[in-house]
């Protein structure tokens, strides 16, 4: 039986490769991929802003149990398994033998990225979400997913929800708490709900109408339009407004843009949290101007945060399971493609034509 992957062959380039079903090794899972989100990161490979080159795209899925190798029987939370089974895995690898995994920190696994990275026409070739199938490795986490989340909510909770869970439980927030979002896309609307669930209150800033208003349906208590607060002291100033003038306990900048790092320090409060989120980038065009003094006489704590550890996949399912009605989290995707209209879904999605596109690999 063959199954087929979109493999990325130059810049804004992809082919549809048709490839053998490989049999699962020991420990490993050959799953059939239900769902997979275009993920931000993805059209950055697909524009050529990566390091990755000639892989398989793709790595926010749900998928269904095709075939089990040798010794699989349960998830990582130790829950029973079988063919059919939905499930989600976490789309990097702990090797469990760097230097970062000896130290417990698996989210910044030195091989995280060692399988997905993989060029296609390398065994086993469905490395990728965008794939009629997809092999989980021995050293990959995976989870069975609750009944009642529907296919494209759970897609996307490999990804970008379980690194805002972490995020916000690394940190001490508090019910009450004055939290600016900046960014409004998907990382920052879930942010506002992990925040209200939490009892904190989100300020949301953004400069686009309709993502003020999904902030709001995902719980912001406030929201601040960059259109009508152009320049960083009028919306400091507003934030002051707001906050009592105090300032806000925490900031998390998801926006990717540098100088919202800058505006974070000095909008905290002393003795505030600064999350940094939104930039990756480590290339020099990328820099901003932060004072260091801000640091140091606010007395703040600065957090990067990059992935998640394993568990937080676990802990965003259950997360869903009781919240994902709450929240408008399936309007979050608004437009599905068949594997071969890859190349149109990532087009669109590099216009910003959709919100959020969905390959549905094996849809006929």
């Amino acid at each position: 039986m063959k199954g087929r992957v979109v493999s990325m062959t130059g810049i804004e380039q992809v082919q549809i490769k048709e490839y053998d079903l490989p049999e699962p090794q020991k420990g490993e899972i050959l799953m059939e991929v239900i769902k997979s989100n275009i993920c931000g990161s993805d059209v950055h490979m697909w524009e050529g802003k990566h390091i990755f080159k000639n892989h398989v795209l793709g790595h926010e899925m749900v998928g269904r149990i095709f075939k089990l190798g040798e010794g699989v029987t349960t998830d990582y939370a130790g829950e029973e398994v079988k063919v059919g089974d939905r499930i989600c895995p976490v789309y990097y690898l702990t090797c469990l033998k760097c230097k970062a995994c000896l130290e417990g920190n698996f989210n910044v696994c030195t091989h995280g990225s060692d399988f997905q990275g993989q060029p296609a026409d390398k065994y086993p070739h469905f490395t990728g979400g965008f794939a009629t199938h997809y092999v989980i490795h021995p050293n990959q986490y995976f989870y069975k997913v609750p009944d009642n989340i529907p296919d494209n909510v759970v897609a996307g909770a490999n990804c970008g929800i379980s690194q805002m869970l972490y995020a916000l439980e690394s940190i001490d927030i508090k019910i009450n708490d004055y939290v600016v979002v900046q960014g409004m896309g998907g990382l920052g609307l879930f942010t506002s709900a992990i925040c209200d669930v939490k009892g904190a209150q989100v300020i949301a800033i953004d400069s686009v109408d309709d993502r003020l208003q999904e902030a709001k349906a995902f719980g912001a208590k406030h929201v601040i339009d960059m259109k009508k607060y152009v320049t960083k002291e009028a919306r400091y100033e507003q934030i002051l407004k707001i906050t009592g003038e105090k300032g806000p306990d925490i900031v998390v900048d998801v926006s990717g843009f540098p100088a919202a790092f800058d505006e974070a320090v000095r909008m905290c409060k002393i003795g505030g949290t600064v999350l940094e989120i939104g930039n990756v980038s480590i290339d020099e065009s990328m820099n901003t101007t932060v004072v260091p003094g801000l640091i140091v006489r606010k007395c703040l704590t600065i957090k990067g945060i990059l992935r998640y550890p394993p568990v937080y996949l676990y802990k965003t399912l259950k997360f869903l399971e009781k919240y994902h009605d709450k929240y408008p989290f399936n309007s979050l995707t608004d437009k599905c493609y068949s594997l071969e209209e890859a190349q149109i879904a990532l087009q669109k999605a590099a216009r910003k034509e959709v919100k959020r596109a969905i390959i549905e690999p094996n849809k006929k």
